[in-house]
């Protein structure tokens, strides 16, 4: 198994303790670290992608959407956020647009 680092906004960190567990978080991060590419490319994102994810005792259809962008060369996985799929099921162009300009912050930090 390769080393990522996860590096979480606070947005992911606050939604995310309100929907997994600490048991199913680590679990998530497993997966990421395995699969790495996961989830689908989000078009105007710069390279974010959406991962479906469930929680214990539900569906993927009742679980939760993680966006996230990962970064190869510096081996870094950045969690940006978080939702019930109930609550959202796509991303405005105004919010595709602030996730294409903090990718570009991290490309531009080198990763």
């Amino acid at each position: 198994m390769e080393y990522y680092e996860f590096v979480e906004t606070s947005v992911f960190t606050r939604e995310m303790k309100t929907l997994l567990s600490d048991d199913e978080y680590k679990e998530f991060q497993t997966f990421l670290i395995e699969n790495p590419e996961a989830g689908d490319l989000i078009v105007g994102t710069g390279g974010c992608r959406k991962v479906r994810w469930s929680r214990q005792g539900t569906g993927k259809s009742s679980g939760v959407r993680a966006i996230y962008y990962f970064y190869n060369p510096a081996g870094r996985l950045y969690m940006l956020i978080i939702y019930p799929k109930s609550e959202k099921d796509s991303l405005t162009a105004a919010e595709k647009n602030q996730l294409k300009a903090v990718v570009a912050g991290f490309k531009g930090e080198g990763g």
